[in-house]
């Protein structure tokens, strides 16, 4: 058996069932032996962005991880941002990113590169392997350390990946979470019960279908705030699961929001914060003398920490009590007239069916549908976690291989979409039901925002140039078809209804572009 075949076998036996590649000459071992009978499909991805992103939507909604396989260090580079995007998910992915030779290292061939370096910039477990008798739990032991909610970076170097080793053992090395802490629950609970408007900010697990009943529980026993965090891996909403606050982007809507409770309790997140350093000087968007407590840890099941706090806040309680708590069905009517990022979102949300995933990173566009979201079909909600623009196509490209049938909403912001849209030739050759809603406003709204937010009020030709995308404008529909999908344009509000509802009845990818107003 050789190393590679080690590495594949001991994936295969842990869970692992998919692998998105781009592999180089230092991984040929692990694409050869992609062909023996490990269960692991491959799935070619035309760049590592793609392929990273893909692992983490696939994590998202597996809660178990996809493998990439990365050429050296410049393939493990171009898949960072969006290896970020999956640190800051809590995401599980296993990276193996094969090595040199072991012999050639000494002579700094072209494409040599300190990997390890690289990859402590998304901290996490990551090893470098350098006996293939050790690869198994070497294997094993990156495969159960992404569990916890992490990026395993596992190094290889080929003549390792290819080493014939005699008799080797198969490691299974089995996984759990670190128990619930009973004695930070009881403190929790004297804070909710001094306080005279508590709060809980979830996130992680919490927001997954058994942690959002304990929290609608919660809120029925204590009267206790829901609110998630800004950017959530996951969320699932929609009618009969509890109705939550969303923490604002700018930081001024989220003290705003967050100044009305007097304690709050964080499960699944820690507290939050601003994404920049804005000359208001706003840091912190909790209260300041509001007491805080971070009730679960990293090792830890957020929602079963979720669960052991509702029961030390007595029984469970019925239907009638937790009626008011929960969302009813309101879905939107369709609209018509002007295409606008407001009516893009409601057509979507009317006509969005149970149980699809939506993916969103519309940016500035996106904003508009989470005031439907709640009251929807029930459905899964994924977002732009690390704020690292290029999640959205290959995100929904996990999420659709993960989960085969279910449709997959992508709203995607067109500046974002140039940076990985090389995800729609994988859609196209995987076949997967996903419908990717381009919201081309064809500028960087969020950049012209925020540079008004700085106090830059007049903005030169030449700052403006770096802000819009025209002279020319990006043609989505014939990106789109070069890369295999199908594709059409919209500038009304009915002619989007009319696109979106035939994409629905796709069996493959299908792409609009909305021309926003």
């Amino acid at each position: 058996m050789t190393g590679a075949e080690i590495i594949l076998k001991t994936a295969a036996q842990a869970g692992v069932e998919i692998c998105f590649a781009n592999p180089g000459t230092t991984e040929l071992s692990l694409v050869a032996a992609l062909d023996s009978p490990h269960r692991i499909r491959p799935v070619l991805g035309l760049f590592e962005g793609v392929c990273t992103g893909a692992a983490d939507g696939y994590g998202r909604i597996r809660e178990k991880p996809a493998m990439t396989l990365l050429h050296l260090g410049p393939g493990l580079a171009n898949g960072i941002a969006n290896l970020h995007n999956a640190r800051r998910a809590r995401t599980p992915v296993l990276n193996v990113v094969g090595e040199h030779t072991t012999w050639i290292l000494p002579h700094d061939p072209p494409l040599n590169m300190d990997i390890s370096m690289l990859a402590q910039t998304v901290p996490g477990w990551q090893k470098k392997s350098m006996a293939a008798g050790e690869l198994s739990a070497d294997t094993a032991e990156a495969v159960c350390a992404s569990l916890y909610g992490q990026v395993s970076t596992l190094i290889v170097p080929a003549d390792i990946q290819s080493a014939s080793v005699g008799t080797v053992e198969i490691i299974n090395k089995p996984f759990s979470f670190n128990p619930v802490d009973e004695e930070m629950i009881p403190h929790a609970v004297s804070m909710i019960k001094e306080a005279s408007r508590p709060a809980l900010i979830l996130g992680g697990r919490t927001l997954r279908r058994k942690g959002l009943q304990a929290a609608a529980q919660i809120k029925a026993k204590s009267g206790c705030e829901l609110i998630m965090m800004t950017f959530p891996s996951l969320f699932e909403a929609g009618a009969s699961l509890p109705v939550l606050k969303r923490v604002p982007y700018f930081p001024g809507e989220a003290q705003k929001l967050l100044k009305h409770y007097d304690a709050f309790i964080l499960v699944g997140t820690n507290e939050p914060t601003a994404f920049f350093g804005y000359a208001e000087g706003i840091i912190s968007f909790l209260p300041p003398k509001a007491p805080r407590l971070r009730l679960d840890t990293n090792m830890q099941d957020a929602a079963e920490v979720l669960c052991e706090l509702s029961a030390y806040l007595g029984p469970q309680v019925g239907a009638g009590e937790l009626q008011p708590v929960l969302a009813r069905l309101d879905v939107p009517l369709l609209p018509s007239g002007r295409l606008n990022a407001a009516s893009m979102c409601t057509a979507i949300a009317a006509l969005q069916p149970e149980n699809c995933i939506v993916v969103e990173e519309g940016i500035s566009s996106g904003a508009f549908y989470y005031t439907y979201s709640p009251y929807l079909k029930p459905y899964r909600h994924l977002t732009l976690t690390g704020g690292s623009i290029g999640i959205g196509m290959p995100l929904a490209l996990g999420a659709a291989l993960a989960e085969p049938g279910t449709q997959v909403i992508n709203i995607q912001a067109d500046g974002s979409a140039m940076y990985t849209l090389q995800a729609l030739w994988t859609q196209a050759r995987e076949k997967t039901k996903v419908i990717t809603v381009i919201c081309a406003n064809r500028k960087y709204f969020t950049i012209e925002l925020e540079s008004l937010r700085a106090g830059h009020q007049s903005l030169g030709d030449g700052a403006k140039s770096l802000m819009n995308l025209t002279d020319p404008a990006p043609d989505w529909v014939s990106l789109s078809k070069g890369m295999g999908v199908a594709a059409v344009r919209t500038d009304t509000a009915e002619s989007f209804v009319q696109a979106f509802s035939r994409a629905l009845q796709e069996p493959g990818p299908f792409l609009i572009e909305a021309i926003l107003e």
